[in-house]
């Protein structure tokens, strides 16, 4: 790339439009968001992938994807329209000042464990901030951080390839439980074993998702292997309705049961069988050199509090 060429001839519509399309991953849908045709995004693209001399999107009939490339571009994309919007919030004319705002993305394991007592706290500091948060797997979290929809994300450690341009923050380690519903014949059963476990219907995390990759090491590290019939979801309502209702058992992250829930919570209960080895990094993920507003800085800082004595507590 010649980089006088490029500063010449980059506009700033060509930031705009990357980074739609990078946040919609479509181009009808950032089409729509930026008020053009479909085709003038797609035109406005191949204009970038010539200033730029390389690809920034691989381009098929399921949506747009980022390149290598795209994902080292994204950051500085992302920082100029940021500084744009500083820039247009100081020149507001209107003197009402707009609600800060704070995005979280969250696994939905992790989301009940710390979220409610940092909401809380943060609460009294920003009694009229927005609240936004998003649940999703941790691959999906991430490309959402990168793509900046979220200001930063409570998630797991990545593959070094997902994680380019992020930081992870340990909050504290999380462990596999075993959970039933109250009054399950395993509750009463003095020296649970594992096959005692298999013997009932199993819950269990989607496959290629940590807590499942941990759930199967788990298993075979006791001489078993998975049974077929397991019901696979993400959900973790839908996994307690699935408990509590039946005999199943649900292998979870401990998260699960909330902070300080200890063996038991909403009808819930944690089977006396160790899990070592199950454990697993849960963290903060932001996006590297990136500033982020004073309301969401507060709010990190309340999340690592609450992540400090849930260690505390569980020691």
């Amino acid at each position: 790339m010649n980089k006088p060429s490029f500063l010449h001839r980059i506009r700033l519509r060509h930031i705009q439009c990357f980074v739609a399309v990078a946040q919609e991953r479509n181009l009808g849908r950032a089409a729509e968001r930026l008020r053009i045709s479909a085709p003038a995004v797609s035109k406005t693209l191949s204009e970038l992938d010539e200033i730029s001399g390389q690809p920034l999107f691989q381009r098929n009939r399921m949506g747009a994807r980022l390149t290598a490339e795209g994902e080292r571009f994204m950051p500085h994309a992302l920082r100029i329209m940021e500084a744009l919007d500083g820039a247009a919030a100081s020149v507001d004319m209107a003197d009402e000042k707009s609600a800060e705002t704070v995005q979280i993305g969250a696994l939905p394991s992790v989301a009940p464990d710390v979220l409610p007592p940092a909401l809380k706290r943060f609460r009294q500091l920003h009694a009229d901030a927005r609240v936004v948060i998003h649940t999703a797997a941790n691959q999906p979290l991430l490309e959402m951080l990168k793509a900046g929809e979220i200001d930063f994300a409570v998630g797991r450690m990545s593959d070094p390839q997902m994680t380019v341009g992020l930081t992870f923050e340990l909050l504290y380690m999380e462990p596999l439980a075993l959970l039933v519903r109250e009054g399950h014949p395993l509750s009463a059963a003095g020296n649970v074993t594992l096959s005692d476990v298999l013997a009932h219907p199993l819950v269990v995390s989607p496959t290629g998702t940590v807590p499942r990759h941990h759930t199967e090491s788990f298993v075979r590290s006791q001489g078993f292997r998975m049974p077929d019939n397991c019901v696979e979801t993400l959900s973790v309502a839908l996994a307690q309705r699935l408990v509590r209702d039946s005999d199943s058992v649900w292998f979870a992250p401990l998260g699960v049961l909330g902070v300080n829930a200890g063996k038991r919570e909403a009808g819930l209960e944690r089977l006396p069988l160790a899990t070592t080895g199950t454990e697993e990094p849960v963290g903060l993920l932001r996006r590297a050199e990136v500033g982020l507003p004073q309301a969401v800085q507060e709010f990190i800082e309340v999340l690592r509090s609450v992540s400090q004595e849930r260690q505390l507590s569980a020691a």
